[in-house]
């Protein structure tokens, strides 16, 4: 028989799957749809002719970029001053949270051998997780206009509040690697007498050491992003700056600094790429 005249294949034969598929992207759809409607979402009218035109003139401000020595010299100053900002910031963080995933950590929880954690070790371990779950949910922003008013304008503002948010969402996160991966061996060599910290340096992080690394540096990344954010608030580096030239409408000035902040990302990104090669 021809493949002209062959039946078709029912979808339920074809995909078993393809009812489940269906609802859910049905599902997608019903919960999507009054998502956009609330949030005014309309991007057809950044088609409408005024609004090109608006579009247009914004962009064509930003070309050529500022290239001027004295601009240049004074943003590679807030670039380095930036980075600073970040690595202070993130090295405050792990400080803060790698004690906190030590103690949060089921998986290096001497009681919980048992099978049941007892009362106190439980009750310290949901102390402090509720701990990373408050000081993570407060935005670096606020963060940053708080100890602005406390430490004054500065970076010293902007490394406090990376390292305050970012202790929240780094013990979290390293929480959450450690307790999926494998268990088995730091079972063992608590079972045998291991204290928490030989137990957490030859058996856990051995094996999770990649990952780690990996969320760190990407966690780095993110501050440097965040610092542009914080300078709008006089927490210095290059958001300041962009603070500043988007004030005095100097677009070729703004192009820069962004150039810049693109730079440093991509750096970020081969710097974790590098890294977890040679720890592979």
């Amino acid at each position: 028989m021809s493949a002209s005249l062959a039946l078709p294949i029912k979808p339920a034969l074809r995909d078993p799957a393809w009812t489940g598929r269906l609802f859910w992207s049905i599902a997608i759809i019903v919960l999507l749809v009054p998502a956009l409607v609330a949030t005014e979402f309309k991007p057809w009218i950044l088609l409408e002719p005024e609004n090109l035109k608006v579009s247009s003139r914004f962009l064509g401000d930003f070309f050529p970029p500022a290239t001027q020595p004295e601009f240049l010299l004074l943003v590679a100053k807030e670039a380095w001053r930036t980075i600073a900002i970040a690595t202070a910031g993130t090295f405050l963080a792990l400080l803060l949270a790698i004690p906190m995933t030590l103690i949060s950590t089921r998986v290096l929880s001497i009681s919980s051998l048992s099978g049941r954690m007892h009362l106190l070790p439980f009750a310290i371990r949901q102390v402090v997780r509720w701990i990373l779950i408050i000081i993570r949910s407060v935005p670096e922003l606020i963060w940053a206009l708080v100890f602005v008013r406390v430490v004054g304008l500065g970076p010293a503002a902007g490394v406090l509040a990376i390292g305050l948010t970012y202790a929240g969402m780094l013990g979290k996160v390293y929480t959450e690697i450690l307790e999926s991966g494998e268990q088995h061996v730091a079972s063992n060599l608590m079972r045998n007498g291991s204290s928490r910290l030989q137990t957490f340096f030859y058996g856990v992080l051995p094996q999770n050491l990649t990952e780690l690394t990996s969320y760190t540096v990407y966690r780095w990344e993110c501050a440097i992003r965040a610092s542009a954010v914080l300078g709008f608030v006089g927490a210095g580096g290059l958001g300041q700056q962009l603070d500043n030239s988007m004030r005095m409408l100097n677009g070729g000035e703004v192009a820069t600094i962004l150039i810049v902040f693109m730079l440093l990302v991509g750096l970020a990104d081969l710097l974790s790429a590098w890294l977890r090669k040679i720890l592979q």
